[in-house]
């Protein structure tokens, strides 16, 4: 998400605030005033300054796509482990049954419950924390079309949506995390938990860095569950994804198992920690970088870009610091999606 184009969000400016040190001068009205528009434009300047003085000599290729949807996550196989005698057991168990019920029965139901306990497993053993009825329920919302979804692996499928009967857990690399970001991030997942009806679980700090080809399952890290969604406050040197006027990014991987629907399982959020850092330094910096955060978990949850300027998952924010009817109306959807237990 490239942050400010267009104008700053109104009241940011206070009447009669010197610039920073160092700050290019902020034009002012007749009354003395400084408009949002001139505020807007100064920061405009100091943040292509900010990031032209961290290239240096280097030159970056121009800035990529400004959102940014991980892939899904295929379920990979791994390296060949020579099997115990109890899983030889189990696992002969299962061809028998296979034998006997068919080759359709055996891929559609057996194999994919199997896949899990076998040595080296690419997935979690199925319905790890789901409950029997979803966790929450979107609420009511004014009625809007100006959203879009991802697009979704199959024509079959609207949209993808995280197991509303699942809470969505994440985690936060600290590292770069400028003071008072992670007050930002428990208010930017409580803006989208109440929006979806989707129920987030803070699993605290990691060491975890962006990727990728970040895994969905990382037993070692994680435990036997899908890995939780990764907020990370990297760098353009880190993540080259963020240089130039791209502030975030954000997307989820999704997975299917034979007769069910895509579900996303995690997700990333990449934020841009020098440049959101200077923002906060601003009038109005905190509600700016909320924005940011808001909307890239609105991509982690499932919407895409619009065209609209007034909505906050337009691709260059403008004087909008809030979810508005479009996102509300597509974020709402997104937590309908189906309860699947067999992931």
């Amino acid at each position: 998400m490239p942050y400010p184009h267009d104008s700053e969000p109104e009241g940011s400016g206070r009447p009669g605030s010197a610039p920073r040190d160092g700050a290019p001068p902020q034009r002012q009205s007749p009354s003395g005033r400084t408009p949002a528009w001139a505020l807007e434009e100064s920061l405009n300047q100091q943040l292509r300054e900010f990031h032209a003085s961290q290239r240096r000599s280097n030159v970056r290729p121009p800035a990529p796509p400004l959102s940014h949807t991980l892939p899904p996550t295929a379920l990979r196989p791994r390296p060949r482990r020579r099997l115990g005698g109890g899983l030889r057991t189990g696992l002969a168990i299962a061809l028998v049954a296979g034998l006997y019920f068919g080759p359709g029965v055996f891929e559609r139901h057996i194999l994919p419950a199997a896949l899990p306990y076998f040595p080296g497993a690419s997935v979690p053993p199925w319905g790890v924390g789901a409950a029997d009825a979803p966790l929450g329920q979107p609420p009511e919302v004014a009625a809007s079309d100006a959203y879009r979804f991802h697009a979704a692996p199959t024509d079959e499928q609207d949209f993808v949506a995280y197991d509303p009967c699942r809470p969505v857990h994440y985690v936060v690399r600290p590292d770069n995390a400028p003071a008072g970001s992670e007050a930002l991030i428990d208010e930017a997942v409580a803006q989208v938990s109440a929006a979806t009806g989707l129920q987030f679980i803070d699993d605290g700090t990691t060491s975890e860095g962006p990727s990728e080809d970040r895994e969905s399952f990382q037993p070692e890290a994680y435990g036997k569950r899908w890995a939780p969604v990764l907020i990370t406050w990297s760098t353009p040197q880190e993540s080259p994804e963020l240089a130039g006027d791209t502030a975030g990014l954000g997307g989820s991987s999704a997975v299917t198992t034979p007769g069910n629907p895509y579900v996303y399982v995690t997700g990333q959020v990449q934020l841009d920690a020098p440049a959101l850092s200077n923002i906060l330094t601003y009038p109005g910096g905190p509600d700016l970088v909320r924005a940011v955060i808001m909307h890239e978990l609105g991509h982690v949850v499932g919407l895409d870009h619009v065209e609209d300027p007034n909505q906050l998952m337009n691709a260059r924010n403008s004087n909008v610091t809030d979810f508005a009817d479009g996102d509300r109306a597509g974020l709402a959807r997104l937590g309908t999606g189906e309860c699947v237990r067999r992931l």
